[in-house]
């Protein structure tokens, strides 16, 4: 699995115009499933994001994690994070999950989270989204299960 994590101040996903998910103070996560991924990838990920400590402190220090600062997440599904473009012009998705595989592991992601006691919203899975997001720092991890 891999996740493009950005803290931000506030974040939505839209389908046809119409605002399904919305955050304020979190993280974004986009989130690709590659084939071979596993629960054990997800939950990995999952905990590392929730206690990323990528979050200000009294002092300015990144210092906190999203779990001790109760901010939320928005968990977009993304499959082109997966894409391969080293040769050619056209990027490989042969390493990207199969849809029912991969929606799968997202939901189960989301479910985690939600969980650990995480306020969080989502996109719908295969759908054409459009994501806003302003981004806080700008602080932007991508972070691999592999």
């Amino acid at each position: 699995m891999r996740a493009v994590i950005q803290r931000v101040k506030k974040s939505s996903v839209s389908v046809n115009d119409e605002i399904i998910g919305n955050i304020n103070n979190g993280l974004l996560v986009l989130l690709g499933v590659a084939e071979g991924d596993t629960t054990n990838e997800a939950d990995f990920l999952v905990d590392k994001t929730v206690n990323l400590r990528i979050f200000e402190d009294e002092n300015g220090k990144m210092n906190l994690s999203l779990f001790e600062t109760e901010g939320e997440m928005l968990v977009v599904s993304q499959f082109t994070l997966l894409g391969d473009c080293r040769k050619g012009r056209r990027p490989s998705f042969a390493k990207a999950a199969a849809p029912d595989k991969a929606e799968a592991l997202y939901e189960h992601f989301i479910k985690q989270v939600q969980l650990k006691g995480i306020k969080v919203e989502s996109g719908v899975f295969r759908a054409m989204m459009d994501v806003s997001l302003v981004n806080d720092g700008p602080v932007t991890l991508i972070i691999e299960s592999k």
